[in-house]
């Protein structure tokens, strides 16, 4: 029976993030189309990481204090709150005013659409403390392996709707698109029963806040190891936030807007093989090795897969990458499931959301002015361009396939060093001694 409810609310979980990554993707696509600047896109990319960083850990807070359900219907309803808001500010804004980086009407659209898919992270926090609630413990990896590769389904859908959509159909009938569907995911969940395991499991203390930073941190001193993974997470996502702001300007450097948002549909299916992957074989003896050997391997790809011009390398690194990404997120998933108290859970991981999170703007924030005042000059008619030009290649794509090599170098370093760490060594025996 609770399998039968999981699966309805993995359902309803799919169509939620299907609308919350196709008002991204299409945003992005769209905005680099209209406005042809790399720092607008990164902005975007900025944004969305600094807003979604800043509000997780309020996010933890009320799924700890609430019921599951309710937090869902309420992820929802916020999201179409601000969806309805940004349709309302793009069709009443003056012609042309899209073209304009500058313009306060896009800005203004772009923020609040973006404030619409932020919103979708409380129902991703939630859906994480299900999977402790439902399943038991030696069911959990393979659990977080199908939700993974549900989150590859919407990613693969997107991917392709909002290309399809900003190429065929343009932003007005994509806005109204997404508007639809998360009206359909709210009426949806009001119809689904979580069961009498719908509880709210923190402590009702009064004395304490709700969001209790401070009783937060003080788990995670005393859990050996923790911080030491959520710092790892985070120095990756810090690196990482070289993708979210290069990776779609230099796909559609590339191709049409058309093609890539079809490729990117067909490489997502990695996403979906990393979570079978998982689902069927699970994580192995140890989460916690697995997600640094995942980690190496992604870093190497990395450094090469931008390498040469040859377009279909670029591809199938995303491909790579897309694949073990399932297996790393499981990795961490499990280790916190079975490390932190369940009535603490929603808080620790998003606490441990926003310290992550919080790397990738900066990253996003920074690569892209560093991308168009260095890299591109550096690139084009510079010093990169006279000595490693010649085997490289030169230009504005060039310069930033540079910055995807330099990336994935530090990366595989930063690794290597961390799995041969003393608190790699601790989180490895704690989750041995939690069994």
């Amino acid at each position: 029976m609770l399998r039968k409810t999981f699966n309805e609310i993995l359902v309803n979980s799919l169509l939620a993030s299907v609308a919350n990554y196709f008002v991204w993707f299409a945003l992005t696509f769209w905005v680099f189309i209209e406005t042809r600047s790399i720092l607008a896109t990164s902005l975007i990319a900025g944004i969305f990481a600094l807003a979604g960083a800043i509000s997780s850990i309020f996010f933890g807070a009320i799924v700890d204090h609430n019921k599951k359900r309710s937090v869902m219907l309420l992820s929802s309803l916020v999201s179409l709150t601000f969806y309805s808001i940004g349709a309302a500010i793009y069709f009443s804004a003056p012609n042309g005013v899209f073209q304009n980086p500058s313009s306060i009407y896009l800005w203004c659209f772009i923020v609040v659409m973006m404030l619409g898919c932020i919103a979708g992270n409380i129902r991703n926090i939630a859906l994480t403390t299900l999977v402790t609630i439902f399943f038991e413990e030696d069911e959990r990896p393979k659990i977080n392996g199908l939700v993974g590769m549900v989150a590859g389904v919407s990613f693969m859908a997107t991917s392709v709707l909002s290309g399809f959509g900003i190429g065929f159909l343009g932003m007005g009938i994509s806005v109204i698109c997404a508007l639809a569907t998360t009206l359909l995911v709210l009426i949806h969940i009001t119809f689904i029963s979580f069961g009498d395991k719908d509880i709210v499991y923190a402590q009702k203390d009064e004395s304490t806040s709700k969001i209790d930073i401070r009783g937060t941190l003080s788990l995670l001193r005393e859990t050996p190891g923790i911080m030491a993974l959520i710092l790892f997470t985070s120095f990756n996502n810090f690196l990482g936030g070289v993708f979210m702001a290069l990776m779609d300007s230099y796909g559609l450097s590339n191709m049409s807007v058309k093609a890539w948002g079809l490729w990117l549909a067909l490489l997502s299916t990695g996403f979906i093989f990393g979570g079978i992957l998982v689902s069927k074989y699970g994580l192995g003896r140890s989460p916690v090795k697995t997600l640094f050997y995942v980690n190496c391997i992604t870093w190497t790809v990395t450094i090469f897969f931008t390498i040469s011009t040859f377009v279909y390398l670029f591809l199938f690194g995303i491909f790579v990458w897309m694949l073990l990404a399932p297996i790393a997120e499981a990795s961490e998933s499990t280790i916190l499931q079975k490390i932190i108290p369940l009535e603490r859970q929603g808080r620790t991981i998003g606490f441990a959301q926003t310290i992550e999170q919080m790397a990738s703007p900066i990253t996003a924030f920074l690569i892209g002015p560093l991308t168009h005042f260095f890299f591109i000059p550096f690139m084009t008619d510079g010093y990169g361009a006279q000595t490693i030009g010649v085997c490289f290649g030169t230009g504005q794509v060039r310069a930033m396939a540079l910055v995807f090599t330099l990336t994935g170098l530090i990366g595989l370093i930063a690794t290597l060093i961390a799995m041969h760490s003393k608190p790699a060594k601790a989180i490895e025996k704690q989750y041995q001694l939690s069994s």
